[in-house]
């Protein structure tokens, strides 16, 4: 492996990151897979795959004449993806490799996808260069990124709970998920010899789960949290409470909440 990205999980981090990123995860998958008219019988890479949300929507998308390719560099991560990988469309190949050298042919996909990932790569032009050499002739790419975290009050929140209970290096690195910026974007991809780039927001409303719990859960399957679980539950009991106290304006009666997430969407063709 020659790199590694900001976005590591360790031990059991993998299997609550499935768990508790999902509902936030989902709309943005969905979006993303649209934009590259994903068609049966195709052969798409998801790049970054993490615990498999693009992967197995993918799959579904492809059926049982198409291929997916999920590529992430951390162990964990591929270890839960694989395990959630649905049976009825066993045919998702899963590789551990960093985005910046993959172990792929030339021109063997039509699609290359990378949901959240892109944010956090240490060389974003080699990895961007390096899904272009995969694509084939004429195939689509599409890479999402958290917008500014001030366009998602959870997110926004959440910032400010990890600057007041975590370190300043915590709140460092959580600042720097969501500074990847359109302008970046669209240098990169041009810089990889991408053609017909675009970069625009997408935006949706997400119905929470109930957030006590939510909120609680989310926080031990980040990266930046790690003072906060190893300080102990009750560290993290407290910082999860003031994280729902910042979005108590938006809790519906049933402890569930309506919250609004932005993502840069950025495709271009090969």
């Amino acid at each position: 492996m020659t790199d590694e990205t900001g976005f590591q999980l360790q031990g059991s981090a993998p299997e609550r990151y499935e768990q508790f990123a999902a509902p936030i995860m989902a709309p943005f998958v969905e979006a993303v897979l649209d934009t590259v008219d994903l068609f049966p019988g195709a052969q798409a890479l998801d790049l970054a795959c993490g615990t498999g949300f693009v992967a197995r929507a993918a799959a579904g998308r492809v059926g049982p004449t198409g291929h997916v390719v999920a590529v992430d560099i951390n162990e964990g991560m591929l270890r839960v993806a694989a395990a959630r990988a649905p049976r009825m469309y066993p045919d998702i190949e899963f590789v551990q490799a960093p985005a910046d050298s993959l172990p792929l042919e030339e021109a063997g996909f039509d699609v290359v996808i990378c949901q959240q990932g892109a944010q956090f790569f240490p060389d974003l032009d080699t990895a961007l260069k390096e899904a272009a050499r995969v694509l084939r002739p004429g195939g689509r790419i599409a890479v999402t990124t958290w917008a500014p975290k001030e366009r998602s009050p959870y997110f926004d929140a959440q910032h400010r709970v990890i600057e007041e209970y975590g370190t300043p290096e915590e709140a460092a690195a959580h600042g720097r998920a969501f500074s990847c910026t359109a302008d970046r974007l669209a240098t990169a991809f041009a810089a990889a010899g991408l053609r017909d780039v675009t970069v625009h927001l997408v935006r949706r409303d997400v119905l929470t789960p109930p957030l006590d719990d939510w909120v609680r859960g989310h926080l031990s399957a980040l990266p930046w949290t790690g003072s906060l679980t190893e300080a102990g539950p009750a560290a993290l009991t407290r910082a999860s409470r003031a994280l729902c106290d910042r979005l108590a304006d938006r809790r519906h009666p049933d402890g569930t909440a309506t919250l609004p997430f932005t993502s840069l969407l950025a495709t271009a063709v090969r």
